[in-house]
Parts: C-alpha cells; sequence; structure tokens
C-alpha cells in the first residue's frame, strides 16, 4: 500500500468514527428527551382518575 491509499483509509476510518460518535450521540439526546417527558407526563397523572369502572348490564 503506498502512503496515498494510507492516508486516504486512515481518513476514511476517522470519518466513519465522527459519523458513527455524532449519531449515537444524537440517539443518546433523544432518549434523554423522551425519558425527560415519560417522567413529565407520569408526574401530571391523576392517581384518582381510572380507580372505578361503573359498568351496567
Amino acid at each position: 500500500m503506498d502512503i496515498a491509499a494510507t492516508s486516504s483509509a486512515f481518513s476514511q476510518a476517522a470519518l466513519m468514527q465522527a459519523v458513527s460518535l455524532r449519531v449515537m450521540d444524537m440517539a443518546q439526546t433523544q432518549a434523554q428527551q423522551q425519558g425527560d417527558n415519560l417522567a413529565q407526563m407520569m408526574a401530571s397523572v391523576q392517581p384518582h382518575i381510572g380507580r372505578q369502572l361503573d359498568i351496567k348490564v
């Protein structure tokens, strides 16, 4: 392998790693947002709603 091919291979590997880290960061951010939204939704639950079911047959 010559120097140009080696340099190109290293550059491509570095780019792939940078893209992979960026995608992982995006996924982590999205998971954090979903967790925050879930926690907010759970905090707003009204526990008295849904305890009784009125049914007439």
